[in-house]
């Protein structure tokens, strides 16, 4: 499976965890993220993410601030992109298997590192159950589109 990952400055001391745990579930990833502690914008790293799992891109994106809010409102925008702020299992399980989720939000200074290992690999493991599910999530789609440019 291929990841994008995206981290703000905030974001960065959590990052090389999460890459080492998507490499050890066998994902490529695509890092999108700073590698700098300077100071930075998280929707400078959440729209590319979320861009390139809306094109296609890669399968999901995973992405990092201080509480994971801020890269799920920006990632939101990008019509096709369902994201969600996860800071628990319950949260990665449920958001895949009923919102069919592609784009992950964490709070790299909320989730300790055992949290984490568990909440990527539940996300990683976790299919969407479809179902009376589909109608919903065929809803919020719907109505992207009804608000599309030009429509």
């Amino acid at each position: 499976m291929k990841v994008a990952v995206g981290n703000d400055h905030r974001g960065l001391p959590v990052k090389q965890r999460v890459l080492a745990l998507l490499a050890e579930n066998g994902c490529e990833v695509l890092d999108l993220g700073t590698n700098s502690p300077a100071g930075t914008d998280f929707a400078d790293y959440a729209i590319p993410v979320a861009e390139a799992v809306a094109a296609g891109k890669v399968k999901t994106g995973v992405l990092l601030c201080a509480t994971g809010h801020g890269m799920c409102i920006a990632a939101n925008k990008v019509p096709g992109v369902r994201a969600a702020n996860c800071r628990d299992m319950l949260d990665a399980e449920l958001c895949r298997r009923h919102n069919d989720a592609n784009v992950m939000c964490l709070g790299a200074d909320l989730i300790g590192e055992e949290q984490l290992d568990r909440i990527i690999r539940v996300w990683l493991t976790t299919a969407f159950d479809g179902g009376r599910h589909i109608r919903r999530r065929e809803k919020v789609t719907d109505y992207e589109k009804s608000k599309a440019c030009g429509s």
